[in-house]
């Protein structure tokens, strides 16, 4: 089943069902091997390395799961300054960064001028970098103005491909149709395009998952990111379980197999859930991993979910932690743009 899988670059909703519940420890080892495999076939035992830079907690919207959301009155908000993340880049770029990923809410103050303005300064003071914009659903327009200004990859979380699901998440204003359109406008333009979703989302199946993957095949993004749902307890779904590293790790491998040239992160909330979770993700097919950039007196307010990992080191210890963590597992941190293959 798993050499299928991996043949047809495809998986049925009965191979899904069947990887994400059974028990078989050898079919298990077998589909992590097979995705490590894969990885390594293109990547190596390379791990590439992006500074994330979280730059504002302002968000005008309202998801039902998001620390950030509008209506969280408890959220200590703060907005860093175009100085702010320019020092960011340059630490960065000192410790051997070469991709910035800035993250942040969609924050009005943070209008296409300023983003421009922003993305441009750091392309002329770093050329031979990556700029990575993280900041929500915008119009085709906006999304070619910071292309021209020298972005080169949007992450953009799609976070369920079916509409039911997708009410369960989101309040009425948002939608999923208007989502899957800004990932198909920004792969257009030309764009390196990541989407993703958390696993053990409130509502979340097997049938959703499978749409999840399926519109991943169509698409076929440049990057995929996935990690466990971890409430935040400011939110409606501040009761709700957790996702599970073990289920994440699978959907790791199976997205490996089904999209064999993807670049695909272990995240900090797999970090979270577990000591050792982002070098299991390596180890399930893995390679990318996303080292905190932000000044250390904002990490904690950016706080997506709880108990996040890394809110107090500085960016230097972050940088190298990383690397003897990806070290002691035969990996090798390596300083380049880590561009898709």
């Amino acid at each position: 089943m798993i050499q299928e899988i991996k043949c047809r670059r495809d998986i049925s909703i009965e191979q899904l069902e069947y990887l994400l519940t059974t028990e078989n420890k050898d079919c298990l080892e077998m589909l992590r091997e097979e995705a490590v495999q894969t990885a390594q076939k293109i990547y190596g035992n390379q791990v590439f390395i992006r500074g994330l830079i979280e730059f504002t907690n302002y968000c005008k919207n309202d998801c039902y799961y998001c620390g950030i959301r509008r209506s969280n009155h408890c959220a200590d908000r703060y907005r860093l300054t175009k100085e702010e993340i320019l020092s960011c880049t340059d630490t960065g770029y000192k410790l051997g960064f070469r991709t910035f990923v800035l993250q942040g809410g969609e924050d009005p103050y943070f209008t296409d001028e300023r983003i421009c303005e922003l993305v441009s300064e750091i392309r002329q003071k770093h050329p031979d970098c990556a700029i990575t914009l993280s900041i929500g659903e915008k119009s085709k327009e906006s999304y070619q103005r910071y292309f021209d200004a020298g972005a080169d990859r949007y992450l953009l979380r799609h976070e369920t491909a079916n509409g039911t699901h997708y009410r369960r998440l989101h309040p009425d204003e948002l939608s999923l149709e208007h989502r899957k359109q800004c990932l198909w406008d920004l792969k257009e333009i030309g764009y390196q395009v990541g989407c993703g979703f958390m696993v053990g989302s409130p509502g979340q199946t097997t049938e959703t998952l499978y749409e999840d993957l399926q519109f991943i095949r169509k698409l076929m993004p440049h990057m995929v990111g996935i990690g466990p749902f971890i409430p935040q307890k400011d939110t409606p779904f501040a009761r709700e379980p957790a996702g599970t590293m073990e289920q994440t790790l699978r959907l790791l491998s199976i997205i490996r197999l089904i999209h064999p040239h993807v670049l695909l992160p272990a995240t900090t909330a797999l970090g979270t859930i577990h000591p050792k979770g982002r070098e299991l993700g390596i180890q399930s097919g893995a390679n990318v991993v996303m080292p905190n950039l932000s000044p250390v007196d904002v990490r904690d307010k950016y706080k997506l979910y709880d108990n996040k990992i890394c809110t107090g080191d500085e960016a230097a210890e972050c940088r190298f932690c990383m690397e003897n963590r990806m070290k002691s597992i035969g990996y090798q941190v390596v300083v380049s743009r880590g561009d898709y293959i």
